[in-house]
């Protein structure tokens, strides 16, 4: 098993989870989250005076899928995410050890 973990645009997650609901894959986490990149942070304007946004608003989708199942969900969260702009986000995979389903004691693969 493994934990996907991306960090995409917040106007584009509405076309990732359609996509991963036409996969199929039910299960996933969204979160709020304030960070950068490369970008560092964009300049901005309000009532004539510039400032810098140095932590901008991002969504971070975490999903645990079958090792068998990575590549899929990867390129299909990377291609409906991507504008080709900067900022486009980043898709972090890492191992998960086990799962336990809280509500029936099913464990790894059962329990996903």
């Amino acid at each position: 098993m493994k934990k996907i973990e991306a960090i995409i645009r917040p106007e584009r997650l509405g076309m990732v989870r359609k996509a991963l609901e036409e996969m199929s894959y039910p299960g996933i986490t969204i979160t709020e989250v304030k960070g950068h990149g490369k970008q560092e942070g964009t300049t901005q304007q309000w009532r004539g005076k510039e400032y810098k946004v140095d932590l901008l608003s991002k969504t971070k989708i975490e999903i645990i899928v079958l090792d068998e199942d990575v590549a899929s969900i990867v390129e299909t969260i990377a291609r409906t995410a991507r504008t080709g702009e900067l900022g486009d986000g980043k898709i972090f995979i890492l191992p998960v050890e086990s799962a336990v389903r809280v509500r029936t004691g099913d464990r790894n693969e059962n329990a996903i």
